[in-house]
């Protein structure tokens, strides 16, 4: 049975840090992903890497955040620096398997405030 577990949600000021880990486990995972969801805005890709470790980000985030991966583990982390208000959102981790199939998270909370 597929499980996609995040973790390392919070509240933060501007300018601070933040880190995301996700675990999945149950499978083979080709891309892993994060997307988020602000309140009143649609779910948005924030950062994706492939297998071979090759990442796209969302313009807004380019140059603050980093993905990467453990295949060993299965695990996918976001890196999050600089943090915005416009940022504040619940991140979902998401994993696709081979055969295309997506499996998602429960989310995490990331609120940025002064």
């Amino acid at each position: 049975q597929v499980q996609v577990v995040e973790s390392g949600g919070g509240s933060v000021q501007p300018g601070g840090s933040l880190r995301l880990s996700c675990a999945a486990s149950g499978s083979t995972f080709n891309n892993l992903a994060w997307y988020r969801q602000a309140p009143g805005k649609q779910l948005e890709l924030v950062a994706v890497i492939s297998r071979g470790g090759v990442a796209n980000y969302e313009d807004s985030v380019k140059g603050r955040f980093t993905i990467s991966r453990d295949n060993a583990k299965n695990t996918v982390y976001l890196q999050m620096n600089d943090l915005k208000p416009e940022d504040t959102a619940v991140y979902y981790c998401n994993a696709r398997r081979f055969d295309g199939a997506l499996h998602w998270g429960q989310g995490t909370q990331v609120t940025v405030s002064s």
